[in-house]
């Protein structure tokens, strides 16, 4: 397992990608898996779709900076583009959250006892 200080070790991971790329995409590859494992089971199969999205854009790249860019990119448009996130946002706060699925409107209120009531 890696030691949360390594991941924060920006000096350490620069030092390993300039002495030894193949180690240090190793060690990436297992800090990504095992951040996907730590994640809530719902979520592995997305999660490992879009690190695989990611390597093929990465892929495709011919250096480090490119593939910044690229991702970076990929970053707005699922922000912005469409059904992005601010799609989905206005989409719910407009009450139109697809699926036939409504908004709650009314629900039952609760009587919780005052603290001091408790406390007696």
């Amino acid at each position: 397992m890696t030691a949360p200080d390594e991941v924060d070790d920006f000096e350490l991971w620069a030092k390993l990608a300039e002495s030894d790329p193949s180690a240090f995409e190793e060690k990436r590859r297992q800090m990504l898996e095992e951040f996907i494992a730590r994640a809530p089971t719902h979520l592995h199969q997305r999660l490992q779709r879009l690190q695989w999205r990611i390597d093929q854009e990465r892929g495709k790249c011919s250096n480090p900076l490119s593939a910044c860019v690229r991702l970076y990119s990929m970053m707005w448009d699922s922000v912005c583009g469409d059904n992005g996130l601010l799609w989905a946002l206005q989409n719910v706060a407009e009450g139109e959250l697809g699926g036939g699925v409504q908004p709650v409107r009314s629900a039952q209120v609760l009587a919780f006892k005052p603290r001091e009531a408790l406390h007696r």
